[in-house]
Order: C-alpha cells, then sequence, then structure tokens
C-alpha cells in the first residue's frame, strides 16, 4: 500500500471520530423514545438525581426548552441595520443554554476545569448544581419544573424580585415547562 494510500486512510479514520453527535432525539414529545434512543441522556440524568436530587423529568423538560436536546446549541446572531452581523443574542450554549459567567462559577465550584457545556452528563450536573441552589436559596421544591425553569430564565435574584411578572410571554414558556415535565414523569413511569 502506498504511503499516499496509508496517510488518506489514516485521515479518513480520524475525520470520521471527530465531532459529537449534537442533533436532537427523533420523538422529542415521548421520554421512553428519547432514553430509548439515546440511553446516556438518562444515565446522565439519573446521576444527576443521586448528586442533586432534581427528577429526570425536571431536567429533561427543561433541556427541551432550552435546547430541543442540541448539544452544540446557540443563540442566534444579532444584526445592526437587519444585515451586519453583530455576535450572538448572549454567550449562552449548549444543552443547558448555561451563560458563560454561571458556567465558570459551577466549574470553580462543583463541576471542574474540564466540564463541557456540549457534554450531556456536564450539562445535566450543570442544571442539578443550579437547580439545587435554587431550592436552597428561593426554597422552590425540586419537582416545581415551572418555577425552577423560571428560577434558571430570570437568574435567582430576578425570580426573587419576580421580574417575570413583567414578562407575559416567559409566564407561558415556563408554564409550558410544567406541563411538559408532568408528561414527561407519567411517560417515565412506564418505561423505566
Amino acid at each position: 500500500m502506498s504511503r499516499f494510500l496509508r496517510a488518506s486512510l489514516l485521515l479518513l479514520v480520524l475525520a470520521s471520530c471527530g465531532g459529537g453527535n449534537y442533533s436532537a432525539p427523533r420523538q422529542m414529545d415521548d421520554a421512553c423514545a428519547i432514553i430509548r434512543e439515546r440511553p446516556k441522556y438518562l444515565r446522565a440524568m439519573e446521576a444527576t438525581e443521586r448528586r442533586w436530587g432534581i427528577p429526570v423529568h425536571v431536567q429533561m423538560a427543561t433541556i427541551y426548552q432550552e435546547s430541543r436536546f442540541i448539544g452544540n446549541a446557540r443563540t442566534p446572531h444579532t444584526f445592526a441595520l437587519g444585515v451586519i452581523p453583530m455576535g450572538r443574542q448572549s454567550t449562552a450554549y449548549g444543552y443547558s443554554q448555561a451563560l458563560n459567567g454561571t458556567w465558570g462559577d459551577y466549574q470553580e465550584t462543583a463541576g471542574g476545569r474540564g466540564s463541557k457545556r456540549d457534554d450531556i452528563r456536564d450539562a445535566t450536573d450543570f442544571m442539578g448544581w443550579y437547580m439545587d441552589e435554587s431550592t436552597q436559596k428561593l426554597g422552590i421544591s425540586k419537582g416545581d419544573a415551572e418555577s425552577q425553569y423560571l428560577a434558571y430564565h430570570e437568574g435567582r435574584s430576578g425570580f426573587a424580585s419576580q421580574s417575570y411578572l413583567g414578562k407575559p410571554w416567559l409566564v407561558e414558556v415556563a408554564a409550558k415547562v410544567g406541563a411538559r415535565s408532568e408528561m414527561y414523569r407519567q411517560q417515565l413511569q412506564s418505561c423505566r
């Protein structure tokens, strides 16, 4: 085999190993289908539930709302005059749509320097860490997906000051997260 052919084959093999599977699961309205298609999601969420006490169905509903289970999800670009790119709306990234600053806090206190927002285990652990602190500081039940989502979206100080009341669209989104969480809870009872 020629050197060129060997080098080409090696390059092809290395290229096929790169990058993760960041596509969404096929049936996002069926928790059982999600965990059948992506069993590592369930393992990650169960580990988070054991560590932080945040139920799997609450994590699933929040991830659905934040990223639709797309590991490398980003916020859209903003444009000046409708055509000049000005960067992204925020630094939110990954399954959990964690912001740079909050992710840095998580890395320093619970996640470690090597944790990554596009890794489902790290993203669910981040959500568990954040929601556990929301429970401790704000008294939100760990199973209350709607309130946990409001605190997650608005930040704890925003939740405490009820900033979401001035955003009817957000209250509606949080209600949908709560309903999805309940749907996932019922589905998970039948498939676990």
